[in-house]
């Protein structure tokens, strides 16, 4: 009975050992195989990332400048891949010299057009190239609030203008620039779920 009792236990310790061996290894595979989703989720956010920041720099660097004195409007610029629709050259151009409570009084502007959504009626809307093989980039950008300031747009400098000042002569007025609240975001045309935001504060 001995004898036969030691070989049930050693077979009882073999089969505990093999699920044991099994546990470790499914485990291994299944660590390996996150890491490699979370490898690619981080490479596939950070391309929407940079899709995002693509589209900050044109509306701040392309758009906002050529745009804001009103004597080029949204619509007629020529830039590579954007897509600007003629309906909302009118709200652009109150987004960009008017208050936000402004934009709805003088019906330039719709509801939507303070939405923190950039997908909801956003001002821009940018195409860029996915890479190769992957499909393309979409990036919605889109001005959510405005606050003016004492920047003029005449083309007359307000550095050198000054107020007399009853205790120390000429006093020069602070440049305060126009401060827009920019709201865009970048995402696969064929993957919503693979998108990045970005919220930013632009002075002009």
């Amino acid at each position: 009975m001995g004898y036969k009792n030691e070989k049930g236990i050693a077979l009882v310790t073999a089969l505990l050992l093999t699920l044991i061996g099994l546990a470790i290894i499914l485990a291994a595979i299944y660590f390996v195989t996150q890491g490699t989703k979370m490898s690619g989720l981080q490479k596939r956010y950070a391309t929407a990332l940079e899709a995002s920041h693509g589209g900050l720099e044109i509306i701040t660097q392309n758009i906002i400048p050529k745009t804001i004195g009103g004597t080029t409007s949204l619509s007629s610029l020529a830039i590579t891949d954007v897509i600007i629709p003629k309906v909302l050259d009118t709200c652009f151009n109150a987004k960009l010299t008017t208050a936000t409570n402004s934009w709805y009084s003088s019906g330039a502007c719709n509801s939507a057009s303070n939405s923190l959504d950039p997908l909801n009626s956003p001002d821009i809307t940018l195409t860029l190239n996915g890479g190769e093989n992957q499909s393309k980039l979409l990036v919605s950008i889109k001005i959510v609030d405005t606050q003016p300031g004492n920047t003029d747009t005449s083309g007359i400098s307000l550095l050198g203008a000054g107020v007399v000042g009853s205790q120390s002569g000429i006093i020069t007025p602070q440049h305060i620039p126009y401060m827009y609240r920019v709201e865009v975001e970048g995402q696969r045309q064929t993957n919503p779920d693979e998108k990045a935001n970005l919220s930013a504060v632009y002075a002009y």
